[in-house]
């Protein structure tokens, strides 16, 4: 069966938008709208895995739209809803739990990470959430996803559901009148490098929302004069900026700095250095500080515009949530009739 050359992601709205959302993940869709069918979801049911405020939940998921938009998606050409308003999210996830297997989901390591030694504690929906990851982008048949280093466990279990599901329902599958698999092997998509930001304060930690240090973190919502402060009080060495990438070895602070310049002025690594290469801190900092504001700033501005007219950000939101609909609707009713529920 030839499936549609179809992309699906989706950002979690648990926490504050950061630099590392951006360069890790939204600015890599966008490119993909011009090749790709592309649904662009934010994924408020994986969010309350673990406990949210309701009223940070709506916002933070208002904002990841705006995002999505201010960053360069066209919801003219990529489908943009929230997760919640197509509940057949839920009903795949479930059927999926019954595929799925025990040793699979205990295998996950961001589980284990994010569980820690208080496994017993955590919700169940944290333990099966990467069921539901995998109905996400098998709802839509999505051949393939964007994803970091972080989603590749998860991806290659929604490729296993997936050939299980194929493999468990052969025969009904046949007779339901499809040829081959009902659902794709979807791919990891490359786009490029994902650049993993870290902390501006530890060189050995990623960017986060939940860091000890404020400045360690720029939000996709700070306005120029925060990027510049958090940029200007970034942790860095004593020595000068290397000529070429390879003298960054050892030197987490200068390679995470070197290596944001990069991915916002659409650079190599080395191509940086060949500028900056020899120059101290004192060159570098105000440089990336004036390159950061000058890309992120028009973004943030975007975003906050958008997030303030609620009536635009609820009709893009319906509107897509109506067009992911039309999509995953025919795919449950085939669901249904495969594994032998009565229609």
């Amino acid at each position: 069966m030839a499936f549609t050359p179809r992309v699906f992601s989706g950002i979690k709205p648990s926490g504050d938008l950061h630099l590392g959302n951006y360069l890790g993940a939204i600015r890599r869709f966008v490119p993909l709208q011009d090749t790709h069918e592309t649904i662009y979801c934010v994924v408020d049911m994986h969010a309350i895995t673990v406990w949210q405020d309701p009223e940070d939940l709506r916002r933070r998921t208002y904002e990841i739209a705006a995002a999505y938009i201010a960053a360069g998606l066209d919801p003219a050409k990529s489908i943009i809803f929230n997760q919640s308003k197509v509940m057949e999210h839920a009903e795949l996830s479930w059927i999926f739990n019954c595929v799925a297997r025990m040793g699979w989901m205990s295998r996950m390591t961001q589980f284990k990470d994010k569980a820690g030694e208080n496994s017993e504690n955590v919700s169940l929906g944290l333990f099966a959430y990467p069921s539901l990851m995998a109905a996400d982008i098998l709802l839509y048949k999505a051949t393939g996803v964007p994803v970091g280093e972080d989603q590749k466990q998860h991806l290659e279990l929604t490729r296993d559901i997936a050939k299980k599901f194929n493999h468990d329902f052969r025969k009904q599958i046949s007779a339901a009148g499809f040829e081959g698999d009902f659902f794709p092997i979807t791919e990891t998509l490359a786009t490029g490098p994902a650049m993993r930001v870290k902390s501006l304060k530890d060189g050995s930690k990623k960017m986060s929302k939940s860091a000890e240090s404020d400045l360690s973190t720029i939000y996709m919502m700070d306005d120029a004069d925060m990027i510049a402060k958090k940029i200007k009080r970034a942790t860095t060495d004593a020595e000068a900026l290397p000529s070429e990438a390879a003298g960054l070895a050892g030197r987490s602070e200068a390679e995470n700095l070197a290596g944001i310049y990069a991915a916002l002025s659409n650079q190599t690594v080395d191509q940086v250095l060949a500028e900056f290469g020899g120059k101290g801190w004192g060159a570098f900092k105000p440089a990336l500080g004036e390159l950061a504001v000058a890309v992120l700033s028009p973004i943030a501005e975007e975003m906050k515009r958008l997030v303030a007219d609620r009536g635009e950000m609820d009709r893009i939101l319906r509107d897509g949530a109506d067009r992911a609909r039309a999509i995953a609707q025919p795919v449950m009713e085939d669901v249904r009739n495969i594994v032998g529920f009565i229609r």
